[in-house]
């Protein structure tokens, strides 16, 4: 795994071994950025189940601002923490080993807004669904905002998303994944 673009391009990256996390292809990675890059200078991320902070790490390489790194398993916090340091962005970084709920309170405390949030939990989970809403319910998405939710059981995902809170932007196919693409449902 690598970044793609910007400053940290070809920089490689540390993975976590083993079936417990599944990294964002490349070529899925390459179209997601391609559609958001202009929505990345000067961004505030949120990288919600981070893995190994590939997300997070390119958005920084691309000129967001910050980013804010979450994880529930040290293994991967441990992966994050070298791949943080490889890429000398400690300074543009917050990283969270907590499970998603409690780092989405955490930052509602801290009256953040974010610019892009990226969810790509455990596929079997409806946490990405859970999650979403809590984003919107405790006004952690900035108005422009958009939240990217990657998934590999679409039908499943819309059905259980809170389509009062959030309006579907677009959704996008590579192979078996989907990328859904979310804004604040603002008329409700």
């Amino acid at each position: 795994m690598r970044i793609i673009s910007g400053t940290l391009r070809g920089s490689k990256l540390f993975t976590l071994e083993g079936e417990n996390t599944r990294p964002t292809l490349d070529r899925v990675k390459e179209a997601l950025f391609s559609k958001i890059n202009y929505n990345l200078f000067d961004a505030k991320v949120l990288d919600l189940f981070s893995g190994s902070g590939a997300l997070a790490l390119e958005s920084l390489s691309r000129g967001a601002e910050i980013a804010y790194l979450c994880d529930s398993s040290r293994d991967a916090i441990k992966i994050i923490k070298q791949n943080i340091d490889k890429t000398r962005m400690l300074d543009k970084t917050v990283l969270l080993n907590c499970d998603y709920k409690k780092a989405l309170l955490e930052l509602k405390e801290k009256n953040l807004k974010f610019n892009i949030v990226f969810l790509d939990p455990p596929y079997k989970t409806d946490f990405a669904e859970n999650a979403a809403k809590e984003i919107i319910k405790n006004n952690l998405l900035d108005n422009e905002g958009t939240i990217i939710l990657e998934t590999d059981n679409k039908e499943k995902v819309i059905e259980n998303l809170d389509l009062d809170l959030l309006k579907i932007k677009d959704i996008k196919k590579y192979g078996r994944i989907y990328l859904l693409f979310l804004e604040k449902n603002i008329q409700n």
